[in-house]
């Protein structure tokens, strides 16, 4: 097991606890459990095939538990996991990154409710998150870098249209060598949630009318 705390400051509080396989609607993955104990949070990495010695395709996935598992149609987040975890499959390996603690992105479950409900009023995401005294975007995507590094993979092909992902990847030492647009079909409940991740956090969504 790679020792995280060789590879760089303020990585040694994210520990592999445990591996198994996980078979699933879309084809057999292996799931390697982190404990992140700086925050308490049990992460989990779903490696498909063999990545070793390649820059697979990878996606960091946001915990959605509205969208994830109620399949709520006010995102895009649970056809993005599925289409995700699809893609992976078809390509014969990569991984998923499925990121607790980012919940509203990163505001927590409750004040995502709330935002909610002020979006109901007019207001779009961001908005929202201010309005409530909470920061538009409080995720921290470093410990996928960690878990990356403890995976044995530098270099990655990007599965997603955040560039704040990308660009956290690199500052912690992993290079992508591709992004990979991942694009859903868009309903009348999530078009405005996408508009304002386009317009007002830089999503790249070529796709919206």
């Amino acid at each position: 097991m790679t020792d995280l705390a060789d590879i760089g400051s303020d990585v040694s509080h994210v520990e592999r606890m445990v591996e198994t396989r996980l078979p699933t609607a879309h084809g057999e993955f292996k799931a390697v459990g982190y404990l992140d104990s700086r925050w308490g949070h049990e992460q989990v990495a779903l490696v498909y095939g063999e990545i070793a010695g390649t820059a697979p395709l990878t996606r960091l996935h946001s915990e959605c538990l509205t969208g994830d598992v109620f399949a709520s149609t006010r995102c895009d987040c649970g056809d993005q996991l599925a289409a995700a975890m699809r893609k992976v499959v078809a390509e014969g390996a990569g991984v998923i990154i499925y990121l607790k603690g980012h919940e509203g992105r990163g505001i927590g479950l409750l004040a995502k409710l709330a935002a909610m409900r002020l979006q109901e009023d007019g207001m779009d995401t961001v908005e929202a998150n201010l309005a409530l005294g909470l920061p538009v975007d409080a995720r921290d995507f470093g410990v996928a870098a960690r878990i990356l590094h403890d995976l044995g993979v530098s270099e990655v092909r990007l599965l997603s249209n955040n560039p704040d992902k990308l660009e956290s990847l690199r500052r912690n030492g992993i290079r992508v060598v591709e992004r990979v647009p991942l694009l859903v079909q868009p309903n009348d409940d999530n078009l405005p949630y996408l508009r304002t991740k386009r317009e007002r956090l830089d999503h790249l969504l070529p796709h919206l009318a």
